[in-house]
């Protein structure tokens, strides 16, 4: 099994360009595909337990820090749906072979816009499977700003921001841009029906806060064409992190891995 090597990625052109930093890790196929989410980065429990599961049993293995985040370069702020979903088709396309998309929270509308993406400009699409942890779709609306007070919108047009408080104690503010919000409309799937051609796998967390439970149901209907498996964790939280959790997690990508085959 190869060694993980830490490379650096620009994507975009002019005064948009930033340096992406990605882990990737050699292996054999299916690879696995990580996208994180929102404020979190590559060095989180569940992108560290993929890694050391894909060399555990000889899988490549991709992580990478959105713009803002972690070990990237560019500022937070200026970050958008659209941006962070350039910068994750850029580090895919650095790919090669069929690969599992493992998104979680925003990562998993990211995944699913990628899955949009690359069934658009590819005959095949080499996403073969997904994995979606309390996937946060259209997050910018129904999560965000349709949570918002009166006050807070307000606050977030006139000063181009807004200061979420943290969801847990110890936790930072999560601040919450206009061109965030703003950029979000156009990416958003509404109750349209979505196709990824490729089995997915939801785990959901029944006490998650941030990304209510019957969010995952409701996507479950929209994902009508595609094999589905819903997990709900009666007990999971948001970050569905503990040692089960990290269980759960490696059970699908196995029983994923049977369904789809390795090659």
């Amino acid at each position: 099994m190869g060694e993980v090597r830490e490379t650096r990625l620009k994507v975009g052109i002019g005064f948009l360009e930033r340096e992406i930093a990605v882990l990737a890790r050699p292996g054999g196929s299916p690879g696995l595909f990580w996208l994180g989410g929102y404020r979190s980065d590559m060095s989180g429990s569940k992108a560290k337990a993929i890694d050391r599961y894909a060399t555990a049993i000889g899988l490549a293995c991709t992580r990478f820090d959105y713009s803002g985040h972690g070990r990237s370069g560019g500022e937070f702020d200026l970050g958008t749906i659209s941006r962070w979903l350039d910068e994750a088709r850029a580090v895919f396309a650095t790919t090669t072979g069929p690969q599992i998309v493992i998104g979680s929270s925003m990562g998993g509308w990211l995944a699913l816009l990628l899955a949009r993406a690359e069934r658009l400009v590819a005959a095949k699409s080499r996403i073969a499977g997904m994995i979606l942890i309390a996937p946060a779709v259209d997050m910018t609306k129904t999560l965000m700003w349709d949570n918002m007070t009166k006050a807070q919108r307000d606050q977030l047009v006139t000063k181009g921001v807004f200061e979420r408080p943290p969801p847990r104690p110890g936790d930072d503010v999560l601040p919450i841009t206009k061109r965030l919000i703003d950029d979000g409309e156009i990416h958003l799937f509404g109750s349209r029906l979505i196709e990824t051609g490729c089995p997915v796998h939801i785990l959901q967390g029944m006490e998650d806060e941030e990304v209510p439970y019957r969010h995952a149901t409701a996507l479950l209907e929209r994902l009508a064409s595609d094999d589905v498996v819903l997990t709900l964790v009666k007990d999971g939280d948001h970050r569905l992190s503990r040692p089960e959790d990290l269980e759960r997690l490696q059970a699908a990508l196995t029983a994923m891995i049977g369904e789809i085959g390795a090659g």
